[in-house]
């Protein structure tokens, strides 16, 4: 074998290289290893490994991780490269060593690669770096192809797969220092013993490093993986979906995540599979969670994959179902593009990849929402109604998002229910108005039920977090000015102050739902509640934001609406948007709640949750409440009276379905719900005394007013210049509104 050095001019030198034989194996002497490298840069190094593989579903046996984790910058340079090149060295591909003009030297690994038949294996490369070198260390194999997409694509001598990760916490060039590591990933077509020349050059960085290519032949195994096929039934027998969780001893997890295609995404540890559809696993035991959705039990089993197929039962089993009684799951914001999926092979997945996780998770419904990112690939699949990959009572439509876009610096709105999604005036995303209330506009006149995405994004510093008390000076309601300079509920303070004309012209609120469940629940509800006391009837939705603020799974955050007979998807969209729901993270259910006070009672949902008096009166609400809670004894639920809570019970979490009473005094015109936070949250009922409208404290319109102020500067330079005179008459329009609220409180 020899090695090819390409000098700086294109001239070629052929360099005598020794490889190892088939079996892979380095002889111990030939093996390298480097001393004098200064231990913090090396164990920072260390610790990026042992990041990446975690988060890749191949983490490091304990002894290993145990053992870098120990490493101190003052145990002394050597010492530290001894330890870290004793436990990272057996799981080295091969060593190569770079210098002046490239890669000078590649050493197979002192242990044969194994790996698994259609599946991916991640391996380290040690690198040598006397150079000191920053350049790319890019692998190469004639053997090397890309994933077979389909029989007709496959070439018998490429049947290796080959493909650097450099993907964060790695980095994608070389540090420089004298000792490091990269990683590369490996598949395998089938089950066999083979051999494979592998080479490895330096790309970019060429002042120092040149053309040089290295390469050794390196021998592989790969173990066989049989068919597993899963057997998932409903608990009256019935076929079903479900996501399953597959790790061996180790704790990696299977099908190896790293280059997973849909419909099984990378960035989520579970793959989803219904009866009858099958994994390929080698050879093994393995733990398998599986579960369908929050409001399954989930369940581990062992699994044992012989040397031929072999099957996987799970029966679910629900400590709750919500749709029994009427009420319907549902996520109003997830996304087949942008963020956490990919744009190549394909901008963004397919409508039945979406379908599939749906269905997995037990979601009824769901919204996806095309917006920037892929935007002209994705809108092929709108088309005003329900996906044909859709399964009643699961239904998935398409609909936008306004981000990436348009007005997406006034907040993001999410617009559902459209009969056109593209703005007139183009075929894309770039003509589109900066004001949301324009977007709002037009996305009325068709009729569309609408809100803001993310609540909490600029409403409070901690996008993500999920606060998890109301007490103390930030709590709720609190009176803290946000900044207003996020993506999140920031023109609501406005729109909500607008009615806007629908498709009949007559009026319809600008905004119908506060998005929640998955920004911060203090700030989400926090707008929710100011909002409500100043006689705002705006309901609230729940969402996950799928995969941007979660790529875990859909339906993290969830609406539950109250429909009669067989779910519809525009009448999911309308009770959403008059409040028969409830939102929810799947944990906690507050459901058929009902109102009594003065011999009358209500229904929420039914008449828009609003019930006259001719005087105060102490009122009752009852419900059924459920919670299931990994860790928790019981949870508390209270009664919401214009943002305070007024009445208090421990609900135990079993999994056990209870009514509830709670009771408190209505003293002037107010709004009541139920909470249990921050997992449920019941929508309002509106309770007016003598028909006066609700007013429930000066403070909360001052705070409306003070947030007019802050969001118009920060809104107003993100407005286009023939946009500035309607924006100025919008805010003028809250500006008033909340004064009149204000006086109309008395104070």
């Amino acid at each position: 074998m020899w090695k090819v050095a390409l000098g700086f001019f294109g001239a070629i030198a052929f360099v005598p290289l020794t490889y190892s034989q088939v079996d892979g194996q380095a002889p111990r002497s030939e093996w390298p290893m480097k001393w004098g490298v200064e231990a913090q840069p090396l164990i920072a190094q260390t610790n990026r490994i042992a990041s990446a593989m975690e988060i890749l579903g191949q983490p490091l046996s304990s002894k290993t991780a145990n053992t870098l984790k120990a490493l101190k910058e003052n145990q002394g340079n050597d010492e530290v490269a001894k330890a870290v090149q004793e436990a990272l060295d057996p799981l080295c591909l091969a060593a190569v060593e770079v210098g002046p003009t490239g890669v000078t030297k590649v050493i197979p690994g002192r242990t044969v690669p194994v790996l698994v038949e259609q599946g991916w294996t991640l391996a380290l490369v040690k690198v040598i770096n006397k150079a000191g070198t920053t350049g790319i260390l890019q692998p190469d194999s004639p053997s090397a192809k890309p994933i077979p997409r389909s029989p007709a694509a496959e070439v018998e001598n490429r049947w290796l797969g080959l493909v650097p990760h450099t993907s964060q916490p790695m980095l994608a060039n070389l540090s420089g220092l004298g000792l490091e590591y990269t990683m590369v990933q490996l598949w395998s077509k089938d089950a066999e013993t083979r051999s494979a020349e592998i080479s490895f050059a330096i790309k970019g960085d060429k002042a120092k490093s040149g053309f040089a290519v290295g390469m050794a032949r390196i021998g592989f195994q790969a173990k066989p993986c049989p068919v597993v096929t899963f057997r998932v039934t409903e608990f009256d027998g019935s076929p079903s979906m479900a996501a399953f969780t597959i790790t061996d001893a180790q704790g990696r997890i299977f099908p190896a995540q790293a280059k997973r295609l849909a419909p099984d995404f990378f960035f989520q540890r579970q793959i989803y599979r219904a009866d009858g559809e099958t994994v390929r696993l080698p050879m093994g035991t393995y733990q398998v969670v599986c579960r369908r959705g929050p409001e399954s039990v989930p369940e581990t089993k062992t699994l044992v994959v012989g040397n031929g197929p072999t099957q996987l039962k799970y029966t679910i089993a629900r400590w709750v179902d919500p749709s029994t009684s009427g009420w319907w799951s549902g996520d109003h914001h997830i996304h087949a593009a942008g963020c956490a999926h990919y744009e190549n092979p394909t901008q963004g997945v397919e409508p039945g990849d979406m379908m599939r996780h749906i269905l997995g998770e037990d979601l009824k419904i769901g919204c996806c929402l095309t917006w920037g990112p892929c935007f002209d690939y994705q809108k092929r699949f709108f088309s005003g109604r329900p996906d044909t990959v859709s399964k009643p009572p699961y239904l998935l439509r398409y609909d936008v998002e306004v981000s990436g876009f348009g007005s997406q610096s006034s907040g993001h709105l999410n617009l559902l229910r459209l009969k056109e999604q593209i703005y007139p005036g183009g075929e894309s995303k770039h003509h589109w108005p900066t004001l949301g209330m324009n977007t709002l506009r037009w996305a009325k006149k068709q009729g569309a039920v609408c809100g803001p995405a993310h609540s909490a994004n600029g409403l409070t510093r901690f996008v993500g977090r999920v606060t998890e008390t109301t007490d103390g000076p930030g709590g709720l309601p609190n009176f803290k000015i946000p900044a207003y300079d996020g993506i999140g509920a920031n023109e609501l303070i406005v729109q909500d102050t607008h009615t806007l004309p629908g498709p009949d012209g007559k009026p319809l609120p600008a905004c119908d739902f506060i998005s929640t469940m998955d920004t911060d629940r203090v700030a989400e509800f926090n707008m929710w509640y100011h909002l409500l006391n100043c006689g705002s009837r705006i309901r609230a939705s729940g969402e996950t934001d799928f995969p941007c603020i979660s790529g875990e799974r859909v339906g993290m955050g969830r609406i539950y609406v109250k429909l009669q007979g067989p779910v519809d998807f525009d009448a999911w969209v309308q009770g959403l948007a008059e409040g028969k729901s409830y939102v929810s993270d799947g944990t906690t259910h507050l459901m058929d709640t009902k109102l009594s006070v003065g011999g009358k009672t209500l229904v929420l949902g039914e008449k828009g949750s609003e019930l006259n008096l001719d005087k105060p009166q102490r009122t009752t609400v009852t419900f059924k409440a459920a919670a299931f809670q990994t860790g928790r004894s019981s949870v508390p639920v209270e009664l919401v009276v214009n943002g305070y809570a007024v009445a208090k019970k421990d609900l135990v979490c079993d999994g056990k379905t209870r009514e509830i009473t709670l009771e408190g005094d209505i003293a002037k015109s107010s709004w009541v719900a139920v909470r249990v936070f921050p997992h449920a949250h019941t929508n309002p009922f509106f309770v007016l005394v003598n028909e006066k409208p609700i007013r429930a404290n000066a403070d909360s319109a001052r705070w409306c007013q003070m947030g007019v102020e802050q969001c118009w500067k920060m809104k107003k330079p993100t407005y286009k210049k023939e946009e500035l005179a309607q924006a100025e008459a919008d805010y003028d329009h809250a500006r008033k509104h909340y004064s009149k609220v204000l006086e109309e409180t008395g104070k």
